[in-house]
């Protein structure tokens, strides 16, 4: 029982003192003679906390990751790889979730998770599309961004930088922009001469999904 309290206690110090996400031991053996053992474990370590911790960071090993999100990395945006053929940029991990549920609903199948933050701009953006234009199963592009931190209209100027940007993009993307500013993000989008479909009700983004993917 000793051992056990003492295993558990270092378990906890290690978790707090590493500033891990995740610190997972299972499974766990206790031998005949009373040693505890750590037969596999799982560890994740919160990124925003790796500056404390620059000997675990040293340990990263790049080229075991996917290439597409250590590119995403780097301009700070979260980033998923999926298997389905609609891309997805959205800003926050709770409306990424339930846009890729919209997505399901609508006959698609979610492409990636991108989460952009709080503090989008043109240049994101097109790093966002740029990462996202790489699948070669993606058929459609959604962007779904609520205004809170971020006004509409600067992500819809955004889009719209990095549509120029980009060039002739082929397939069809969907911005649905609703909060601060979403009037005029898209009266932007409508009047760009773009091929870009705006909404700013999340039912309306969720039909011109329906017939981008039919």
């Amino acid at each position: 029982m000793k051992n056990c309290v003492k295993f558990v206690t270092n378990l906890y110090k290690a978790y707090v003192g590493l500033d891990c996400g995740m610190l997972e031991i299972n499974p766990l053996f206790k031998t005949s003679d009373e040693k505890i053992i750590a037969v596999d474990c799982k560890m994740n370590v919160d990124d925003n906390a790796l500056m404390r911790h620059p000997d675990v960071a040293a340990l990263r090993d790049v080229s075991e990751e996917d290439p597409t999100e250590v590119e995403a990395g780097k301009f700070n945006l979260n980033f998923v790889k999926l298997d389905g053929n609609v891309g997805c940029m959205v800003n926050g991990a709770g409306l990424a979730m339930a846009t890729m549920d919209m997505i399901k609903l609508s006959g698609g199948e979610p492409a990636n998770f991108l989460d952009v933050g709080g503090t989008a701009n043109a240049q994101t953006v097109e790093a966002g599309f740029r990462i996202i234009l790489k699948d070669p199963k993606v058929k459609a592009i959604l962007i779904n961004i609520f205004g809170g931190i971020v006004r509409c209209d600067r992500v819809a100027q955004g889009v719209i930088d990095a549509y120029n940007s980009i060039g002739n993009i082929s397939i069809p993307i969907i911005v649905r922009l609703q909060g601060t500013n979403a009037d005029v993000a898209k009266k932007l989008i409508d009047e760009s001469g773009l091929k870009v479909q705006s909404a700013i009700l999340l039912s309306e983004a969720a039909t011109l999904v329906n017939k981008a993917v039919a």
